[in-house]
């Protein structure tokens, strides 16, 4: 499965290691002039390198669009673009190739596929996301025209938490931080553990809080169409990310119905909730609040110690990674978070504007 979405629909293809990566975004609207300047700042954000507190390989990340573009608009034909891939270290991997591991794809691929690149993991690896996020920054810069915006931070890094929630904070200062938390206190004590971490050769997890503002009411279906459940896949496809809630999520396991209802009234002769427990999203249709939730990524698996593994033919062995690694992925997964929040934000507005125009005829 490389393909997601429904009316608007990314396939992405490359692997880690191979010459380039790249992308189909088939479904786009026609119309939008492209801001070179925003996409190159999205794919900054993502690339590799970007700060101690990240793997040192070095991309450039440059987005070559190939075909749906005129003029600097897009046509409404499938815009297709690559990637290059040019400080790709496989001699770093040449240890790992008779080796499963742990925690990593290489067991899986090779008895499903009988074959695996283990090239910095082939097609399983991370790097495949820098597609996904050009093809939001192209995505965001649609929906932010329509009063859509999209913004994530790192919410916890291990048992480091923002004491804050998102309507308390000012989430353009997530940029000022290596780290991408908007909060300064915290994320000085971010970013000295995970230098911490580094330093022990170990990684660590946390969580990332995304919020989208603007959403008209309706988007999303039922039953199996709901807008919670497209994003909920969309988080989970990321690497490493092990869960996904939105609104009060898990921590309303320990609430009563009547703390977290959220009591409908009249403001200017429209329907508003007085709260937003619900995370803008009723009935797996959203209800005009924001949308806001929370993906919680695992530590990379990649770590620089010595582990314990077995080979293809069931050996026993003891190795130690090398190559280029993040201590923790939470800072560049951001744009990720974002990048697949808005394909999915598009592709259900498309959906909802092919339902008025069926409605009307």
């Amino acid at each position: 499965m490389n393909t997601f979405g429904n009316v608007l629909r990314l396939t992405t293809f490359g692997e880690s290691h191979g010459s380039h990566i790249g992308g189909v975004l088939d479904g786009f609207p026609a119309g939008l002039l492209l801001d070179v300047d925003f996409l190159k700042n999205e794919m900054q954000r993502r690339k590799p390198g970007q700060s101690a507190l990240t793997t040192e390989r070095n991309e450039d990340d440059e987005v070559q669009i190939i075909s749906g573009l005129f003029e600097g608009r897009t046509t409404g034909t499938p815009l297709a673009f690559i990637i290059k891939n040019k400080d790709a270290n496989s001699g770093d991997y040449d240890a790992l190739k008779n080796v499963y591991r742990p925690s990593h794809a290489d067991f899986t691929y090779t008895e499903k596929y009988g074959i695996r690149d283990h090239r910095g993991g082939g097609r399983s690896s991370a790097r495949e996301t820098a597609v996904r996020v050009a093809a939001g920054a192209l995505c965001k810069l649609f929906l932010q025209q329509k009063g859509i915006h999209i913004a994530g931070y790192v919410s916890q890094v291990g048992p480091i938490v923002c004491p804050l929630p998102y309507t308390e904070l000012s989430l353009s200062e997530a940029e000022q931080s290596p780290v991408r938390c908007p909060h300064a206190e915290t994320a000085r004590e971010m970013e000295a553990y995970i230098s911490q971490i580094k330093s022990e050769g170990d990684t660590i997890g946390g969580t990332i809080t995304a919020v989208i503002q603007g959403l008209p009411v309706g988007l999303g279906a039922p039953v199996y169409g709901k807008f919670h459940a497209a994003l909920a896949s969309a988080m989970l496809g990321i690497n490493a990310c092990k869960g996904f809630d939105y609104g009060s999520g898990f921590d309303s396991l320990h609430r009563k119905g009547s703390e977290l209802n959220d009591a409908f009234t009249t403001v200017n002769q429209s329907t508003v909730t007085k709260t937003n427990h619900s995370g803008g999203i009723q009935g797996g249709i959203t209800n005009g609040n924001d949308v806001y939730f929370r993906v919680a990524f695992k530590p990379v698996a990649t770590i620089k110690r010595e582990q314990q593994s077995v080979t293809p033919e069931g050996e026993k062995t003891t190795f130690t990674a090398q190559g280029r690694h993040d201590p923790c992925v939470l800072p560049r997964a951001v744009p990720i978070v974002e990048a697949m929040a808005a394909l999915v934000t598009l592709d259900h507005w498309l959906l909802a504007q092919t339902v008025i125009k069926h409605s009307e005829a």
